[in-house]
């Protein structure tokens, strides 16, 4: 997969918030590799603020416990980038926001931090509306640091429209 543009990532930002706007959702954000891109990338959009609720960056481990509700023993058993996690953050976002659907990312951006487990590009992205279960899926980017991140917010964006 290619890196997205700006113009690429900005016309899916516009779509997504024409869904969200249409279906009467809000938008919460739970980031930790793309560090709040995701919900730039929304507010970005004039209109944002009938379907953007909130955006929470939350990198390290106490942010992740204290902002998103992740429990001490996830991150322990798991890692901060895992299935577990992503959804526990998503999950964490929901409870402690007014939206109505979620989106979560965590992930090793690099260029360093990767391991033969979980190399630079592994992505975890989960979404969730209220009342469901949460979905998740791993990614394998590849690319330097700003093309991980490109990568994930258009991922994010593109199952967020799925789930609408």
């Amino acid at each position: 997969m290619s890196s997205p543009t700006d113009q690429e990532l900005r016309q899916l930002s516009e779509a997504l918030g024409q869904q969200l706007h249409a279906t009467r959702e809000r938008l919460v954000t739970a980031e930790s590799c793309t560090g709040g891109w995701i919900a730039k990338a929304m507010t970005d959009v004039a209109g944002s603020s009938d379907w953007f609720d909130c955006g929470m960056a939350a990198y390290s481990y106490e942010a992740k416990q204290a902002l998103l509700g992740v429990r001490p023993q996830t991150l322990e058993s798991y890692g901060a980038v895992s299935r577990e996690t992503a959804i526990e953050m998503v999950s964490g976002a929901l409870v402690n926001s007014g939206a109505s659907i979620a989106v979560a990312v965590t992930g090793i951006a690099g260029p360093g931090g990767g391991s033969a487990d979980k190399p630079v590009g592994t992505v975890w992205i989960s979404w969730k509306r209220r009342g469901s279960d949460a979905s998740a899926q791993v990614f394998h980017f590849d690319g330097d640091r700003d093309a991980v991140r490109r990568q994930t917010v258009a991922s994010a964006l593109r199952g967020l429209s799925a789930l609408l």
